[in-house]
């Protein structure tokens, strides 16, 4: 799959998506923001793929928005006017940012972000989704829309403050200030802090760790599962989910090899794949929240 600002490379099992801009620092540009929502198409339609790490190629992970067109960066309104980009009128469009971590939050496989250097505004918002964040020493963090004079993006206003807490969230995003990976640590945006030659390692270790003993139908639901319950009003939405999918898959092969591969003290061999045996309840929500 041939990409002009991010690599993707499929290895056991394991879907590798680099950033890949090196010279810009991986800076985002609306053709990255496109590529990704399509290497996350792929990795969800392709059953090989139970894993995706996300990274960036050295010295950088994403250094944020490409500032090249200076003062008229996030005139977005007058770029339209000139190029037609797009509709600036059409009440349909949408942060490009909120279209990428929505993309990210919607996927069927977990997702390892490893963050090898400079994270800052989207570079800092698009991991927020991901489910299992690593960081290399040298990484530096930034939430700086209030220094640029505009405000989130990426729904991070939705993301930043159920990872981190409000506090931490309004630290960070009012006062833009930068700040380093073990402060990202000790407030839970990532989950662990290495030397940045075992970034890449720990990132596989963790996936394998998924790739190689978890059904990937349990993953995806799962998934699915804890991050929608975080806008839920009551834990009864989460046990009325979890009941239909235990009395489901308990009857299934997936609960079946389990059990077995367990008893056994052998590696399992799950049958069901993401792509045709998701169960007939999920999805569970309103479809409507999805149309915009």
């Amino acid at each position: 799959m041939a990409f002009n600002t991010i690599t993707y490379a499929v290895e056991d099992h394991v879907a590798t998506i680099t950033l890949n801009r090196p010279h810009r620092l991986n800076a985002f540009t609306y053709e990255m923001g496109d590529e990704l929502i399509a290497a996350f198409d792929a990795s969800d339609a392709d059953d090989d793929v139970r894993a995706v790490i996300v990274t960036g190629e050295p010295p950088a992970f994403c250094a944020g928005a490409d500032l090249s067109m200076g003062a008229e960066t996030f005139d977005l309104i007058g770029q339209s006017q000139q190029s037609g980009a797009f509709d600036d009128t059409d009440p349909k469009w949408r942060d490009a940012g909120g279209k990428l971590n929505l993309r990210i939050w919607d996927s069927l496989k977990p997702v390892i972000g490893a963050i090898n250097g400079a994270s800052v505004g989207i570079g800092a918002t698009m991991i927020l989704p991901m489910d299992i964040r690593l960081a290399s020493i040298e990484a530096k963090f930034a939430y700086p829309f209030a220094r640029r004079g505009i405000v989130w993006d990426g729904c991070a206003s939705w993301f930043l403050p159920r990872v981190v807490g409000i506090s931490t969230a309004m630290d960070w995003g009012l006062s833009g200030r930068t700040f380093s990976a073990a402060e990202a640590f000790e407030s839970g945006l990532v989950t662990r802090v290495v030397p940045a030659v075992d970034l890449m390692p720990e990132a596989r270790k963790r996936a394998s760790e998924i790739v190689d003993r978890c059904a990937p139908v349990s993953v995806a639901l799962m998934r699915r599962m804890a991050w929608r319950m975080l806008g839920a009003s009551h834990p009864m939405e989460a046990h009325r989910v979890e009941t239909r999918g235990i009395l489901q898959a308990g009857i299934g092969p997936d609960a079946k090899e389990g059990v077995m591969s367990f008893l056994e003290k052998r590696t399992p061999d799950f049958p069901l794949r993401v792509s045709s045996d998701l169960p007939d309840w999920h999805p569970w929500w309103d479809s409507a929240e999805d149309d915009y």
